[in-house]
């Protein structure tokens, strides 16, 4: 077990500006930081899709998360459902179907937080 890598996968779900600012984003870049976890992936999921498309600020923060290294993802289904597809891509996001992905995740025993 020591030589596994230890994965974290947060999943962002809310749209509200200080849950992403105060909680998800300061806790997944400080994991990455901090080496609590060797990779952090951030996946954007529902109606934060929608809050990442059309805030300035949250995108600016973005740059700092995917600065140090945290891996960041979307549901693409969900970023069609609000239509940022292409706003959510400029950004350089991996956006993709995510569910099987989530599964899988899951069904790996690796470690999965959510916001």
């Amino acid at each position: 077990m020591s030589g596994q890598k230890k994965e974290l996968l947060v999943i962002w779900t809310s749209k509200d500006i200080d849950v992403a600012m105060n909680m998800v984003f300061m806790y997944a870049k400080n994991s990455k930081l901090k080496q609590w976890w060797d990779d952090v992936f951030l996946l954007i999921w529902g109606p934060s899709a929608f809050a990442m498309a059309n805030d300035t600020e949250l995108q600016e923060y973005l740059k700092d998360l995917q600065a140090v290294g945290v891996k960041v993802l979307a549901c693409r289904k969900c970023a069609e459902n609000y239509g940022v597809v292409e706003k959510l891509e400029k950004l350089e996001i991996d956006v993709f179907y995510a569910g099987q992905f989530l599964s899988e995740w899951i069904q790996e025993d690796k470690k999965v937080i959510t916001f």
